[in-house]
């Protein structure tokens, strides 16, 4: 098993050194004028790319601040007149209002006395 791994990977690894090989001197029959505009193409490329980068991002910012503006627009109105959140805001702090006074009125102190006999 180990000699058919090794043979595997040297094979992989002697495909890849003849495709670079070959791909090198593809690259070295070009001609000046041909570099130049491969090199002017890529330029312009990738300022496209950097513009298109730029306009996806500020889109995607303005549809985050639009949404987070929305919701916090949206969460005022809710809560500013909503019958539902003035009966919670209400009666549950009242209720909570009253557990403590009962509790605070349980409160006792209890007094001990101990006999020893002798």
């Amino acid at each position: 098993m180990g000699i058919l791994a090794n043979l595997t990977q040297q094979l992989g690894e002697s495909l890849s050194h003849v495709l670079g090989q070959y791909l090198d001197r593809w690259k070295e029959n070009s001609t000046q004028a041909q570099r130049a505009l491969d090199q002017r193409l890529a330029e312009e490329n990738f300022r496209d790319v950097i513009w298109y980068l730029m306009v996806m991002i500020g889109m995607l910012a303005f549809i985050i601040v639009a949404m987070l503006v929305s919701t916090v627009k949206s969460q005022r109105q809710e809560h500013s007149g909503d019958p539902y959140h003035k009966y919670i805001e209400e009666d549950w702090t009242a209720k909570l209002k009253n557990q403590t006074h009962k509790l605070q009125k349980r409160k006792c102190t209890l007094h001990f006395t101990v006999r020893l006999r002798v």
